[in-house]
């Protein structure tokens, strides 16, 4: 598919470089016309029926991070697939209603991404599950103008999670602050001492993991920072940086990267060099199968993430309950057949758990209402999470996942690790 939006009356997500997805999870068009009860009830806001709900994505189907971004609509478009399959959502109005999914690629361009959401925004109730710091804020400012939900979108910005700064906006996944500070904890607890040397992205991604890390490891006299270098986002090599980091010696590399083709090349640039320190990967760039593996990573000492939830690539995953669920819907009603390479596919999913928990307690089709309910989910234990990790949207200044665990790579998969080395 070539166009920028396809509509298909049946779920459909293509995980592949170069293609455009736009899905419809239910049956009908939910229709952005605005509808009124006979009994005087509030005026439904657009994308809303007493049948349907539509919402929108704008993410990266397409170019360098189209393997993640291809996820956010898949795990999405699986859930309510089969919740649409049962017969719907009961909302808390007592309607029930089909879930419908519209997604648009954006290519990781912000500007693309504000196209999409100018393209959705009068024909959707919210928008959601999206990729990408610069993308969702290049549209932001516009969503909270137009009083237009931006929910659970994935991005640990934390401007998203602040009520004051965007009053329509909520993440989903843990802020990079929190990411990078778990590290530095972790780091900061080993019984040796440590030089780090630092490559990060030169925005609000690449800061805020570099800050978690180093509140993680303030006050530890066994930490020492010996270089700190960044590149750009839209940089197609980072071979430069890499080299004068080498040249620091660092035991330990702290890389907050987003590009999934730079972490490759990065894993192998370093092996070139001859330097083999340990790692640390954001979540969503630490993917065994399509990043780890062809980047070598079984050379280094050590390569250290963080993760909320299961990993789909988990030898245990498709015997338990929850996770065979997850991978029949995510082939029969996204078309997904392989087994996710990015965590991103799990989190859309969790995401749609959520929203469904919003939905059964709206009891206005308005998105003020929803934007209520939405700030109001406590405790909540989504599908396939890990054991310690909830949903908690209350928290001002935090999005809906706010806790990690530290993880360490075994050549195959990642385990946990409770302690430097480990």
């Amino acid at each position: 598919m070539s166009t920028n939006r396809t509509k298909l009356r049946v779920a459909s997500v293509v995980a592949g470089i170069g293609i455009v997805a736009v899905l419809a999870a239910g049956c009908s068009r939910g229709g952005g016309t605005p509808n009124e009860t006979g009994d005087g009830a509030a005026q439904a806001s657009p994308g809303i029926t007493d049948t349907s709900i539509t919402l929108g994505i704008t993410t990266p189907l397409s170019g360098p991070t189209a393997g993640p971004g291809t996820c956010t609509v898949a795990g999405i478009t699986a859930y309510f697939g089969a919740k649409n399959a049962d017969g719907g959502v009961e909302f808390g109005d007592g309607k029930t209603r089909k879930v419908e999914i519209t997604a648009l690629d954006d290519e990781y361009d912000p500007q693309k991404a504000k196209a999409n959401y100018d393209q959705l925004k009068s024909s959707v109730f919210a928008m959601t599950a999206g990729l990408g710091t610069p993308t969702n804020r290049a549209w932001r400012e516009a969503a909270i103008a137009d009083e237009v939900p931006q929910a659970l979108i994935m991005s640990g910005d934390p401007i998203f999670s602040d009520q004051q700064e965007s009053p329509w906006s909520l993440g989903f996944v843990p802020i990079y602050q929190n990411e990078g500070e778990a590290f530095g904890k972790l780091l900061a607890s080993s019984s040796d001492d440590h030089t780090v040397a630092i490559l990060s992205q030169n925005d609000d991604y690449g800061e805020g993991y570099v800050e978690g890390f180093k509140k993680g490891i303030e006050g530890a006299d066994n930490i020492e920072i010996v270089k700190e270098l960044t590149y750009e986002a839209t940089d197609t090599s980072v071979d430069a940086q890499l080299t004068e980091l080498a040249g620091s010696g660092a035991d330990v590399f702290f890389n907050a990267m987003s590009i999934t083709p730079l972490v490759i090349s990065s894993l192998q640039k370093t092996q070139e060099l001859g330097w083999l320190p340990s790692w640390f990967l954001p979540s969503n760039t630490s993917s065994p199968s399509a990043i780890l593996e062809p980047g070598g990573a079984a050379a280094f000492p050590g390569v250290y993430t963080v993760a909320f939830a299961q990993a789909a690539a988990a030898p245990t995953f498709a015997e338990s309950e929850d996770g065979g669920a997850f991978l029949s819907a995510l082939k029969e009603y996204a078309n997904y057949s392989d087994v996710p390479a990015f965590p991103h596919c799990v989190w859309s999913y969790q995401v749609g758990a959520t929203l469904e928990q919003v939905f059964e307690k709206m009891t206005e089709p308005t998105r003020d209402d929803f934007m209520t309910q939405l700030r109001s989910i406590k405790g909540y234990v989504a599908p396939l999470m890990l054991e310690g990790s909830s949903v908690d949207t209350t928290e001002d200044g935090q999005p809906a996942v706010s806790t990690v665990q530290v993880q360490k790579y075994n050549g195959k998969g990642y385990a946990p690790a409770e302690s430097w080395g480990q």
